[in-house]
């Protein structure tokens, strides 16, 4: 077997490119190493080729003194290659899930369930601060507690989502934002993200759900997964339709799924009292935060990086066959295709895209 492997790898702003990179090796008792099956292309995995976060560069360079790339990716699924002494609940050969987020387990903040926080070099770590797993192989950390059984008839790309879109859009926009029986939601941003917020706040039962978004195309699928209202926000007042939709009074739960300040805009000016708004976006930008409007209206306001603290229960779910999250994976590629697959979802409102697959195989 050869020591080397393809994957994209990450140089600095606008600089990403798919070339040969060792095959990992166990470095940690506790890891495991993952021969992939199939990945997708986060929005994040976007914003890090677009230059959002130059962090990644600095910590290395502080640690190493260089920069030598960075693997891209943090969603998955595969098989175990190899586990280290200390791996109790996998081995070789076994099909699994990979979490976006790593964790410990034992530290102060993952006996909160704040994983996304582990203080033990966990978190999210894979693809941003250690080589992640748009490649052929990855090294998962803390694999015991940060990889998850892949069962057996399983739509694959279903099993992928619950990566990270999934439990993102359920805990950050669903959870953090109090979806309740009856309520009136409105999600801001018809991406992967926003579908998956979309789909997983109907566990809750609330009575409307409003999707915002700039792309008609989105817009219809939003229809035909549960949404009650769309509005295009490039063709009216996104604002003054949700509060005619409301009665004037707003919605009780705003997600703001993109991460922009007209997104964040929208969302702010349409809870009502009392309400909460959930942002799930990644903010590269500060926004103009109205709190001066804000203060006096009783809100909760939340904002977070995914724990994956639900991804067991999101598992059983999928495995039950009533989200249908299949219908998101618009777009297929092979392995050898992946600069392809890079492009065509940077230019996603042109190529109809909302998330696209890569065949590893």
């Amino acid at each position: 077997m050869s020591n080397t492997m393809k994957a994209m790898v990450y140089y600095g702003a606008n600089d990403i490119r798919f070339e040969e990179r060792p095959i990992p090796t166990i470095l940690h008792p506790d890891d495991a190493i993952i021969k992939l099956t199939k990945v997708t292309i986060c929005g994040t995995d976007l914003g890090i080729w677009k230059g959002k976060n130059p962090e990644i560069e600095q910590v290395e360079k502080e640690k190493t003194g260089s920069f030598n790339g960075r693997i891209l990716g943090h969603e998955g699924i595969g098989i175990v290659e190899e586990v280290g002494s200390a791996v109790k609940n996998f081995k070789k050969g076994d099909r699994v899930i990979i979490s976006c987020v790593s964790r410990c387990g034992t530290c102060e903040n993952c006996q909160k369930q704040l994983y996304a926080h582990c203080r033990n070099e966990g978190g999210w770590i894979m693809g941003y601060m250690i080589d992640g797993t748009h490649a052929e192989y990855v090294r998962t950390p803390f694999a015991d507690t940060s990889l998850y059984h892949l069962p057996e008839g399983l739509n694959e790309d279903v099993a992928v989502f619950l990566s990270d879109i999934l439990p993102t859009s359920h805990e950050i926009g669903v959870q953090y934002g109090d979806v309740k029986p009856g309520d009136n939601v409105a999600i801001v941003g018809a991406g992967p993200i926003g579908m998956s917020c979309l789909l997983t706040a109907q566990f809750y039962s609330p009575a409307n759900i409003i999707m915002v978004d700039t792309d008609d195309n989105r817009l219809e699928f939003a229809k035909t997964v549960g949404a009650t209202h769309v509005i295009n926000s490039a063709k009216e007042d996104a604002i003054a339709k949700i509060l005619e939709l409301t009665g004037g009074r707003g919605v009780d739960c705003a997600i703001e799924a993109v991460g922009v300040e007209p997104t964040w805009n929208i969302c702010q000016h349409v809870v009502k009292e009392g309400g909460h708004i959930a942002n799930v976006g990644v903010h590269g930008k500060p926004v103009n935060f109205e709190l001066n409007k804000l203060w006096i209206k009783n809100l909760t306001i939340t904002t977070g990086l995914v724990n994956a603290n639900t991804t067991g229960m999101l598992l059983k779910t999928c495995c039950s066959g009533k989200l249908p999250l299949e219908k998101l994976a618009t777009h297929h590629f092979k392995f050898a295709e992946f600069e392809k697959a890079y492009d065509v979802f940077k230019h996603a409102a042109d190529e109809k895209a909302l998330k696209v697959m890569i065949d590893m195989a």
